[in-house]
Parts: structure tokens; C-alpha cells; sequence
């Protein structure tokens, strides 16, 4: 595997030089100060490529090219964002970056409700609390028809557990909510974020998975012709937030989009954390059955709770076997250079460290700062390492 790290560009105050010393070799990432739907010109990429290739690394994988709701929502000007978004990706591949991921997340992206969960060990970790989020939905947010969305005795635990805020609480849940993450397309307020959600409202799974499906038809052949590998990221967290249409995140989804599209270029970003979040994904199982169009890996983890709730887990705890997912994506790499695959060397990254030691006092990024990650990415190599010896042995 491609050991990578995610880097959001000058402004990240994790910088390249700290990702080369972690022993990454490979650079996940964007244009991020390009989010409006404009053209990633041919300039735009070769500048990120040389600051990349300067510090000694590869421009692994692109992550991402927002793709504007009006994609998903396939209105009246859904096509001139697509033609835009074609020629990014274009651009990305003439100038050399050999993977895409992208998500099709309607109006919020990956969303946690607590930044700094106290872990036992004095660390912090993210965490989505579904009584909190409900609290923010039904309570807060006031979205209409929110109480139908879950269970009764949710929604009693969240109106118990908003009498118990204060003001400062409530403004801290709706920050981490709706604020925007690392990596997001978009920040929004209480009450533009009723307004995008207004707009889905009308909108059925069926219906985003069709809207999805065309947007494949016209991105995939443009891939294929520029040499670049598309990689879907799963819905984070892999369920409805807001009542919103989510349709990445079980296998049958998977099995769906590519299917829909029936090339190699075609892929999937197999985040171990996101499909890991949901009760009755087994994440190991879905890399063997879609291994040959893996073309992303995010290795973390996560432990689960009975109503929904997860935690970001150290790299090799939680609810997901990571020993045996390598397995797995090692055993595809061997497989694909046996067959000789261009692409049998598969990029990933550890994604979500935990927040230790002497980074709880600078400013980083929620879930991105460099102690945390290094020790992910040591973790993560050593059982590559052993892994790697033991088949040797074996063979």
C-alpha cells in the first residue's frame, strides 16, 4: 500500500514536512480554496503538484472535487456544474494525480457532534452522539416532521438531555453539526441549513441514487480517457442525517454504483470507519467482495453503540478487524500485479487520529492533527509489515 497523508493545502497547520517525517509517501489532497463550482485549471494543478513533488512526495489522490447539490438535485443547472466538474477531473489527470474520491452527501458531509471526547487515556476523540443529534434536529434546529424521523424513546432521551445544555453547549452541538468540517463543501447557519434541507425535501433515495447514477455516466468515461481512478466515499455517518437521502453506505449500494457503470475507473473509496459505523456492515466482507475496484483506502475505526452513537476508536481497536481488512487489501495488491494491474499499489491513509500530547495545545484541525495520525500510520504499517512476512512464510 501507498502510505499517504491528507493535507489541506499551505494553510494546514500540519504541514508537508511533518507528513514526509511520519513516513508518508503519498499527498491526499485538494483544491481547497476552489469551491465554488469553478474549473481546477491546468495551472491550479501543476502548482499543488509542485509544492507536493518539491517536499519530496507524490500527489497520491485528489480528495475532492466537491460535487455542487444542484448535481444531486438534478435542477436546472445541474449540467454546467457537471461539465465543470469533467474538466477538473480532466486537468487532474493530464497533470499527473491518478485517483479521484469524491462524495455524494446531500447538504452536510461527514458530521460528528462532540470534537473533543475525553478518551481514557487523557486524549480526544471524535465522537457522534445520536441523542445529541437529535436534540439539535427536533429541538433546536426544529426541522419539521424531525420527531418522525427516530424512535420515541430517542426523542424523549434528546429532550431530557436538552434541558441538562446550557446556551454555550447548544452553540458548541450546532458548531460541530452544521458548521462544516475539515474537507467539507460548505458552512451553513441554522437558518440557510433549513433551507438546503427544504430543497431535498422532495427528493427519495430512489431519486438520489438516479441522480447519481447519471452523474457516473458522465464523469466515468472522462476518467477512463485521462487515466484517473474514481473512488466514492461512503455517507459519514452511513445513515440519514436530517431526513436527508444518503445511498453509499451498505454493500448493496456499492454493488449499485458499480454496476451502473461497469468500468474500473469506476471505485470506491473503502473508508473502514464510515461503512464501519453502521450496524450490520461487515466492513471485511465488503473489501473481499469489491476488492478489485478499491482504489482508496481510509483505514480507521470506530466502536458502535446500540442507538446509532459511535466513537472514533484507536487504528487498531473498535468494531472493525483492521488485521484482517489488510489482509484482504494486501492480497488484492498481489493479485492485481500478478495480473499485471497498473494500479496494484492502492493508496491509503490513517484517517481521524486521536488529539494527543502537546497538539491539545495548537490549533489543528479536528481529527487531522499530527501526533495522533503518525501513531495511527506507525500502527497501521507494522501490521503491513507483519502481514507481509507471515505470507512470505506461508508461501
Amino acid at each position: 500500500m501507498l502510505e499517504s497523508w491528507r493535507w489541506f493545502g499551505p494553510q494546514d497547520p500540519v504541514t508537508l514536512s511533518h507528513a514526509r517525517q511520519a513516513g508518508a509517501h503519498g499527498i491526499v489532497t485538494a483544491l481547497h480554496h476552489i469551491y465554488d463550482g469553478r474549473v481546477w485549471t491546468p495551472d491550479d494543478v501543476a502548482e499543488r503538484m509542485a509544492l507536493v513533488k518539491n517536499a519530496g512526495m507524490v500527489w497520491s489522490v485528489c480528495e475532492s472535487i466537491p460535487v455542487n447539490s444542484a448535481i444531486k438535485l438534478r435542477n436546472e443547472n445541474w449540467h454546467s456544474y457537471v461539465d465543470a466538474w469533467k474538466q477538473s477531473l480532466a486537468n487532474l489527470g493530464k497533470g499527473g494525480v491518478p485517483v479521484v474520491c469524491y462524495n455524494f452527501m446531500p447538504v452536510v458531509d461527514w458530521t460528528r457532534t462532540n470534537l473533543l471526547y475525553p478518551t481514557p487515556v487523557g486524549g480526544f476523540a471524535l465522537r457522534f452522539d445520536m441523542v445529541d443529534f437529535i436534540a439539535y434536529d427536533v429541538f433546536v434546529l426544529k426541522r419539521v416532521g424531525a420527531d418522525e424521523s427516530y424512535a420515541a424513546e430517542l426523542v424523549e432521551a434528546a429532550r431530557s438531555r436538552l434541558r441538562n445544555m446550557s446556551a454555550a453547549d447548544v452553540e458548541t452541538l450546532e458548531s460541530n453539526i452544521i458548521a462544516g468540517l475539515p474537507g467539507g463543501e460548505d458552512s451553513h447557519t441554522r437558518d440557510t441549513i433549513r433551507g438546503h434541507i427544504e430543497a431535498f425535501n422532495e427528493l427519495s433515495d430512489d431519486d438520489m441514487r438516479s441522480n447519481l447514477v447519471d452523474f457516473l455516466k458522465e464523469v466515468v468515461p472522462v476518467a477512463a480517457e485521462n487515466g484517473v481512478r474514481l473512488a466514492i466515499h461512503p455517507d459519514d455517518p452511513p445513515f440519514s442525517l436530517f431526513g436527508l437521502p444518503r445511498v453509499v453506505s451498505k454493500a448493496e449500494d456499492i454493488h449499485t454504483i458499480l454496476s451502473a457503470v461497469d468500468e474500473k475507473a469506476n471505485g470506491i473509496t473503502l473508508c473502514a470507519g464510515s461503512y464501519g459505523s453502521r450496524h450490520g456492515n461487515d466492513v471485511v466482507s465488503m473489501a473481499r467482495r469489491f476488492a478489485d475496484r478499491i482504489h482508496f483506502a481510509h483505514l480507521r475505526n470506530v466502536s458502535k453503540e446500540v442507538d446509532g452513537s459511535f466513537i472514533e476508536s484507536e487504528h487498531l481497536g473498535g468494531d472493525v478487524n483492521m488485521v484482517s481488512l489488510i489482509s484482504v487489501i494486501r492480497k488484492e495488491e498481489r493479485r492485481r500485479a500478478a495480473t499485471g494491474r497498473s494500479d496494484s499499489v492502492i493508496p491509503m491513509r490513517p484517517d481521524h487520529g486521536h488529539l494527543l500530547i502537546d497538539d491539545q495545545t495548537k490549533k489543528v484541525n479536528p481529527g487531522y492533527s499530527c501526533i495522533g495520525r503518525l501513531k495511527g500510520l506507525a500502527e497501521l504499517r507494522g501490521v503491513i509489515a507483519a502481514i507481509d512476512q507471515l505470507d512470505a512464510q506461508a508461501a
